[in-house]
């Protein structure tokens, strides 16, 4: 009998994830799981089979059947319980379809292009006060953290002055180490100032703003969306930022061809984002029903687990995935997910990192750790995984 055992945590090295994922991949694709709460699960490790099952309406992504699955005190408020209003990640049609229709127009190709001058000029100025200090720099504080906090904050009409609030807030709501209590208010305290911006308290061009004007979502859930994009933005764009630059150091001829060859850095983002999987511990999904899913019977309420840097590691989709290779096909990986609840901002994301990594590599050629690589700090208590800091000199 296959031993339950839980979600594996450690790693071997800043950049694979642990090497049990691997091992269950190749012997068991679907697999019991043992979760914090003493559940007995499943865990999705296939390529295939991960995206077969999120799209698969049998399958809910509604919070009140969630668990966490891997020990995370700071979700108990959150799961096993309804989705907080404009939350439409916990939730499944019609109202997920009703709040990112209202949303998917803000975030069309067209208007994240129309945004680019503007994240182009951010990030010229944030290098240029980089230049100008001189290194050693954290370049998280630096640059890693601003260009996306910039971002999303002129893109929801949110001050930028008032960043230190719901970036500490934003900290907190991610960590594996936040107690119920600490979660649940700094929810509250993110709800209350972005209702407060909707309300008119922000830039009347504003996403929050525009989204009041236009009256068709209450003010809790015009402050829900804001809280979700406001801190999965920030959040999950400065971990690939400072993430993918830690890699492109430890990988030097990928780090010259990305610097010296426009041609590549589309394709070059996309590998970065399948081979560092930031969302390091999965999707979850919990089955309406009884459901029979390759050979195994899953029973309604038992909590499923994709893990997405398995999938993103799969040999049967990707040759040679534990190689970081910008020359490789990257199409169909799942950094953002899969199926109707793929990540609304991800063409965001890429622009943004399509505009910042390479900008900061041509202005810094010489860029290079100041500190010895295993003293860099990880993110790994943290539900995105990343680096805390990240000391840098050129």
């Amino acid at each position: 009998m296959t031993r339950i055992d839980p979600h594996p945590t450690v790693r071997l090295n800043p950049f694979d994830p642990p090497p049990e994922l691997a091992k269950y991949r190749q012997d068991e694709p679907v697999r019991r799981m043992r979760y914090p709460d003493g559940h007995t699960g499943w865990l999705v490790t296939s390529h295939a089979l991960a995206r077969r099952l999120l799209t698969d309406a049998r399958f809910s992504a509604r919070s009140e059947y969630k668990r966490a699955p891997v020990s995370r005190p700071g979700a108990d408020p959150f799961y096993g319980a309804p989705a907080l209003p404009g939350w439409l990640v916990d939730m499944d049609a019609p109202e997920h379809t009703r709040l990112r229709q209202q949303l998917a127009g803000k975030f069309t190709a067209r208007r994240i292009r129309e945004m680019r001058p503007r994240v182009e000029a951010i990030v010229d100025e944030l290098l240029s006060a980089m230049a100008e200090q001189g290194g050693p720099v954290d370049l998280v504080q630096s640059f890693a953290l601003p260009v996306p906090s910039l971002v999303i904050c002129e893109l929801l009409g949110v001050p930028y002055a008032d960043r230190a609030e719901f970036q500490r807030n934003s900290e907190i709501i991610f960590s594996l180490r936040a107690t119920a209590a600490e979660a649940s208010q700094a929810m509250d305290r993110l709800y209350g100032f972005l209702r407060a911006i909707s309300e008119g308290g922000g830039d009347g061009d504003g996403l929050l703003s525009t989204l009041a004007a236009d009256g068709t979502l209450d003010a809790e859930e015009i402050a829900g969306v804001g809280v979700l994009l406001l801190t999965a933005g920030h959040e999950s764009t400065s971990s690939s930022l400072a993430l993918s630059t830690l890699a492109l150091l430890a990988h030097p001829q990928e780090l010259a061809a990305f610097r010296d060859d426009p041609s590549i850095t589309d394709n070059a983002v996309e590998e970065l984002l399948r081979y560092l999987s930031v969302f390091h511990f999965g999707v979850p999904r919990t089955p309406l029903e009884d459901v029979e899913f390759e050979g195994h019977l899953m029973r309604a309420g038992e909590s499923v687990t994709l893990s997405i840097p398995a999938a993103n590691r799969d040999p049967g989709w990707f040759a040679d995935p534990d190689r970081l290779d910008f020359t490789r096909k990257t199409s169909g990986h799942m950094a953002f997910g899969y199926g109707i609840h793929q990540c609304l901002g991800q063409n965001l994301v890429r622009m943004e990192m399509r505009t910042a990594l390479p900008a900061l590599l041509r202005r810094f050629p010489t860029l290079a750790l100041a500190v010895p690589p295993e003293e860099v700090p990880l993110a790994s208590d943290m539900s995105v995984y990343g680096v805390h800091r990240l000391p840098v000199t050129w």
